[in-house]
């Protein structure tokens, strides 16, 4: 964990913004965003292929393969896309939450429950530091999950269009 350098922060430890954020980076999840592009693409891959376990039979129901199967291909690889989408956007919210704290001048924080919350004015030193972070750590994770996304509509709408022409 990494201490505020202001000795006067009343923020609990496991509240503080750059804690939050030290703490997702580590966790097993969110760890994966931060990888080379080979690794976190066998990531992903790996989430879709798994859920292939559940799309796999639903497709199988409905287009049996040795009838229908670029049908059957095109329907169990949009339904386990669905994992995958799942997934991203447990990774985008993440790593949202913690962009927004640290970018934010004001940090509220709960004392010792939900009853007592307060407000913390960050120094300028801290906010820096913290802009820093958001910039050059947070913000080219954010990146990678959109354009995730956005590969992962792309090829659905090109599944609709094969989907269509057959």
């Amino acid at each position: 964990m990494i201490d505020y350098e202001v000795s006067n922060c009343p923020v609990p430890t496991e509240q503080q913004p750059l804690n939050e954020y030290e703490q997702l980076k580590n966790s097993w999840l969110f760890q994966d965003c931060s990888l080379s592009t080979r690794s976190y693409l066998t990531k992903i891959l790996w989430i879709w292929g798994l859920s292939w376990l559940v799309a796999g039979p639903v497709a199988y129901s409905s287009f049996p393969p040795h009838k229908y199967i670029i049908h059957f291909l095109l329907c169990g690889s949009a339904g386990a896309s669905i994992g995958v989408v799942l997934v991203l956007l447990r990774l985008y919210l993440g790593w949202s939450y913690v962009r927004d704290r640290l970018a934010s001048p004001i940090i509220f924080y709960e004392e010792s429950g939900w009853y007592d919350g307060q407000n913390w004015m960050k120094p300028q030193q801290v906010l820096d530091r913290d802009l820093l972070v958001v910039s050059y750590e947070i913000k080219p994770i954010i990146q990678r999950l959109q354009i995730t996304a956005l590969c992962l509509v792309m090829l659905f709408f090109a599944g609709t269009i094969v989907w269509h022409s057959l």
